[in-house]
């Protein structure tokens, strides 16, 4: 069974910095796409960036040069560098991997993490 952990979340005043970590275990072969989403109180899910195995980025307007998103694949995990945070990027912040492709042959679509909550806040 493929799982994903994430960590790294917490308070930080605005203006400061936050790294969050996503690690996938499991009898893991490859990984496309590892990405973040986020979900602030009393709105949808959204996108926040993904990287997929080849190095492809993307951004949602609202974190792009703020953001960077990077991914270490021999230890498949993906990291979220968070900088010049507003209070607006409060939220709970989910990692998303898929598809996966166990060593068994056996294929994920997507797997999601619990989430971290990130507090932007004075």
């Amino acid at each position: 069974q493929v799982q994903l952990v994430e960590s790294g979340g917490g308070l930080v005043q605005p203006g400061g910095s936050l790294r969050l970590s996503c690690a996938a275990s499991g009898s893991i072969f490859t990984i496309s796409a590892m990405g973040w989403y986020r979900q602030a109180p009393g709105k949808q899910r959204e996108l926040v960036a993904t990287i997929t195995s080849g190095g492809r980025k993307t951004f949602a307007d609202s974190v792009k040069g703020r953001f960077t998103i990077s991914r270490d694949n021999a230890e498949n995990t993906v990291y979220l560098h968070m900088n010049s945070l507003k209070p607006e990027d409060t939220a709970v912040y989910y990692c998303n991997a898929g598809p996966i492709m166990t060593t068994v042959g056996y294929r994920y679509l997507e797997v999601w993490g619990p989430g971290t909550l990130v507090t932007v806040s004075s």
